[in-house]
């Protein structure tokens, strides 16, 4: 797993429409506009978020923020999660896991990486789920801060649309293995 982060934070992506987004990076917390009880998704990957939200320009996905979490939370949610899909070998049998998904505030899916073109690479992503208890604690007692990042998703746009992946890549988030010990993800192998 591959993110930005510092000894005390984590810093996630994800894409919302201009009243939402700009509200949350000017007030540096979500407002009471987003909602709490529905499960949102975070993604330590830049290069993902821009293939999920078209570089910022699909519909709802134009304001692009990053959204730096303490560690303690995003391990809480690592902890807590389960995958979103039945795997053989991880789960038991069909019927626990769909019993562990159920109760589970924290969903964990792992999808191909990107590269700045958004072809997908050979590895994995982690695009993390939060709803319930995840969701709340995410936005009232995790987040530290929260930048817009949408005109940096556009200049990086502009040079890979331009051919100068060289100039695109020096842009991108300083994006390294995140330490994580086996028992965290173990459970969460895909």
């Amino acid at each position: 797993m591959r993110a930005l982060h510092t000894e005390s934070t984590v810093t996630v992506y994800q894409a919302y429409r201009p009243e939402i987004g700009n509200a949350a990076a000017r007030d540096g917390r979500f407002p009471p506009a987003w909602s709490r009880e529905r499960m949102t998704w975070i993604k330590p990957s830049f290069l993902w978020m821009m293939y999920r939200c078209g570089w910022g320009s699909k519909e709802g996905q134009e304001t692009v923020l990053a959204v730096e979490i303490s560690r303690v939370g995003f391990e809480w949610a690592l902890r807590h999660a389960c995958l979103s899909s039945y795997v053989r070998g991880v789960h038991p049998d069909r019927a626990t896991w769909q019993r562990q998904l159920k109760r589970a505030p924290a969903r964990v899916q792992w999808d191909p990486e990107r590269d700045l073109r958004l072809q997908p690479l050979p590895y994995r992503s982690l695009q993390l789920g939060l709803s319930g208890e995840a969701a709340r604690r995410y936005a009232d007692e995790w987040t530290v801060a929260i930048r817009d990042v949408t005109p940096l998703a556009h200049e990086i746009h502009a040079l890979v649309s331009s051919r100068d992946l060289d100039s695109a890549a020096r842009l991108l988030p300083r994006e390294r293995s995140y330490p994580v010990g086996d028992e965290l993800l173990a459970h969460l192998r895909g």
